[in-house]
This record gives structure tokens, sequence and C-alpha cells, in this order.
């Protein structure tokens, strides 16, 4: 029996994967997983549980490493955005990034390099633009001096985020100056041209050995905020139908050069163009609905 360690338990991400593998060991997988948080999580979808510090904790590798040698995992899946780059640095120095090597543990996770860039919107912004796949207009807040001179280089609603953060954490859509105050922002923060189109979570799996790309389109029907912020509901779209949504998240992964899970945020703009405004390295909360993520990552990373 193969051990799985997933971090980040108690998180949409977590919650989505522990009951994803619950069902398969229901249905007669051969799994054992085990997962970690930086609470304690009591769930029916985890047999066992533990405790490691947070990602910008200075405690953080060597309390990944004791959760390592604790649970002699096989394969670790990491879900929380904040640890990515971090915990690529440190799977790389302990050797655990290949796909089934054997006798350490495979990591679940794209290149140090590629997960650094994934987590952080303006170097993601960067890096598609110069691979020339469609992203909204975008700058650093800092080129503005006020809400006003965003709204208005937009020429209309702008969305304000985190360079670094979460799902829909800390992101404001500006329509009016009074919408956010301005001295709150800074280097930290991107501003983007606001895409009123409709929204789609693409949920993609590049195999590592191949560089094949699996993609499954979920259209975001409601948002947590009204025009913006996480999906509260979804629903799988035929790929043939988003032809031009599917081709742009394929891209959005070569050009990044991430394997593996990937989850991102697309939306289409006034002239119907689907553009790229977020990437997450790892699986996001709608995972559930493509199941074939999971089964690529048990297929080629367990070995």
């Amino acid at each position: 029996m193969r051990t799985l360690l997933i971090t980040g338990v108690g998180g949409p991400a977590g919650i989505a994967l522990g009951k994803q593998l619950r069902e398969r060991a229901a249905a007669g997988e051969d799994l054992e997983w085990v997962g970690v948080d930086i609470v304690g999580i009591d769930s029916p979808d985890y047999p066992a549980t533990g405790v490691v510090p947070r990602a910008d904790d200075p405690d953080y590798p060597r309390g990944m490493r004791a959760a390592f040698e604790r649970y002699r995992p096989d394969l670790i899946i990491p879900t929380v955005s904040d640890e990515l780059p971090q915990l690529a640095v440190l799977a790389e120095t302990l050797g655990l990034r290949a796909p089934g090597r054997s006798p350490l543990p495979s990591l679940v996770l794209s290149s140090p390099q590629a997960t650094a860039v994934a987590a952080d919107k303006l170097l993601t912004m960067w890096a598609l633009e110069a691979a020339r796949v469609p992203i909204p207009r975008y700058a650093p807040a800092t080129d503005f001096r006020d809400a006003a001179s965003a709204i208005a280089w937009g020429e209309g609603p702008v969305v304000v985020k985190p360079r670094v953060s979460r799902g829909g954490r800390g992101v404001v859509l500006l329509e009016r100056p009074d919408d956010l105050d301005w001295s709150t922002t800074g280097p930290a923060q991107v501003v983007q041209t606001f895409a009123g189109g409709s929204e789609y979570s693409p949920q993609v799996y590049r195999s590592p050995l191949t560089g094949e790309t699996t993609v499954v389109v979920l259209h975001k029907t409601e948002l947590k905020e009204g025009r913006v912020g996480n999906a509260v509901s979804t629903v799988r779209v035929d790929n043939d139908a988003v032809a031009d949504v599917v081709a742009t998240a394929a891209a959005t992964v070569a050009a990044l050069d991430l394997v593996g899970p990937i989850d991102m945020d697309i939306r289409r703009d006034e002239a119907g163009v689907p553009v790229v405004l977020e990437v997450n390295a790892r699986f996001g909360a709608n995972s559930a609905r493509a199941p074939e993520l999971l089964t690529h990552v048990l297929a080629e990373w367990l070995g």
C-alpha cells in the first residue's frame, strides 16, 4: 500500500482532495493517506493528521522535514500556495523532486523557478506576456499616484490584487476612486484591467514525463463577491465549446513550464478573448470536478 501526504488539509483544495481519496479507497483503490495543516484538523476524510509550521515561519523547513520522516510517504501533494516556492527548494535540497524516485518520496510540484514565477502574479504576467499568451493589461500599483489614475489608465473598472496571495484574499474591484484607500497599496499589489465576460477555472494536468497536457474547463456560474472572488458554483464545460479557453490554458502551463496539477482563472474580455488572470501551481478547490487530474498524479508520480 502506498502512503500519500497532503498539506493544507483544512483549506478548500485539501478538503477536495481528501474527499476524492476517501471515495477512491471506498471504491477499492489501494491507498493510504495522511494530512498536515498549521492547526489540528479532525476530518472524516483524513485517517490521520498532524500539525506543521506556517509557510512564513522560519521553522517551516524543519517542521516539514520532520513530517516527511514521521509519515514516510511515497508521495507528497502540497495544496497551499504560500508554501509552494519554499517547498520546491526544500524538496530539491532533500532530493524529492523526480516522479517515482525510490526509495525517496515524490513531490507533486514544478521546479523551484517555475513555482516561484507562478506564485507571483506580476512575474506571471511578465512571463505570459513574453510568451504572447493573452492576459489583461496590467501594471504594478506603484505606477499610479491614486485610485482615480488607475481607473483612468484602465478606461473603466480595474482589479487590484496582492502579487502573492491565496484565492480571492485582498482582491478589490475598483470602479470608483473611493472603493479603495490607495495609501494601503504599494509594490506588493498589481493592477489589472477588469475582464467583464464569462469566467472559467481550467483544471490542468501537464505530464512531467511527456509534457502532454490535459485540460478540464469549469465555468464559474457564481462568484463569492459577485463580480470577482472565488467560485461558489461551477459547471463542467465541453472542451469543443470553449476551444479557445482550452488552448489558452495549455499555452499558459507550457509558457510557465509547470507540471502536475494546475488551477487557473481565465476570463473573457470585452472582445470575447480569454485572458489569464492568475495561475496556481497546485490542485484547486474545484479539482473534484476534474478527477482526471488525481488519476494522472497517482499513475505518473507514484511510479
